[in-house]
């Protein structure tokens, strides 16, 4: 004889069904349910939810932001130089429904639009704009992104080009190309330089012009200056007007007829 009556046995199956039918959901998922194979209006959670089995299937998503790397892509930029660019890619989903019944597979969907995104995009560009406008590349590449994704309920939030990969044949152009640029900034930097220092001696001049001693004082202010190096070096100076003076006293004796011969 059986010790426990019929009512029992049902009470103890009805209490196990119903304690298996118990689902804990974090506060980062949600449950979407179908409901003999149509889906429930609201996705449940988070906390305690009731999923009656077999009436009733539950798919968990998350909607914490996912890091999605995008593997190195080769591709031509629009003046024909072959590189390899690599991204990340942050997303998460804002739609539970949508993300379970647009796309079978959300993750890997959005991993091959980022693949085909970045090489159709990045292929628009030119080389020097690869590499020196990654921000607005990142922006455009996001909004790209955002747009096609949206019909899954996924919202793209971030993607960052990692790194370029050059060929090294192009590395070299480069570095030569920065080094011609480096050069010809010096020589318009010491161009300037000499114009301006034209300038200020042409100033000078003038002044010194209007005052002729100060040309005297700036002898002896040299005469100082060469003393503090306390070398046997002499300098005379010798002013410019007395040289020319003295040739137009030798030209005036060889002009001047010769005395008479005794």
């Amino acid at each position: 004889m059986f010790p426990f009556d019929m009512t029992t046995i049902v009470v103890l199956i009805l209490l196990i069904y119903v304690l298996s039918s118990i689902k804990i959901l974090a506060e980062y998922e949600r449950g979407v349910i179908f409901r003999l194979g149509r889906v429930l209006p609201k996705p449940k959670g988070p906390g305690l939810i009731l999923v009656f089995a077999p009436i009733d299937r539950m798919v968990r998503i998350s909607l914490r932001i996912e890091t999605l790397e995008v593997p190195p892509q080769d591709l031509v930029t629009r003046d024909n130089v072959t590189v390899k660019v690599n991204a990340v890619i942050y997303f998460r989903v804002i739609d539970p429904s949508r993300a379970v019944l647009e796309v079978a597979n959300y993750l890997y969907a959005t991993s091959q639009l980022a693949q085909t995104t970045l090489r159709s995009v990045l292929g628009e560009v030119e080389l020097d704009e690869l590499l020196s406008k990654r921000e607005k590349l990142n922006v455009k590449l996001q909004s790209v992104l955002d747009q096609q994704t949206e019909p899954w309920g996924v919202k793209v939030t971030m993607v960052e080009v990692k790194q370029v990969d050059l060929p090294e044949q192009m590395i070299r152009a480069i570095a030569r190309q920065a080094e011609a640029e480096r050069e010809r900034r010096a020589k318009i930097i010491h161009a300037e330089g000499e114009y301006v220092a034209a300038e200020k001696l042409a100033m000078a001049a003038e002044l010194i012009q209007k005052q002729p001693t100060a040309i005297q004082l700036r002898y002896l202010q040299t005469l100082v200056e060469i003393g503090t190096e306390k070398n046997t070096t002499i300098v005379f100076p010798l002013p410019i007007n007395l040289i020319t003076n003295l040739e137009r006293m030798l030209d005036r004796m060889a002009k001047s007829p010769e005395s008479p011969q005794p």
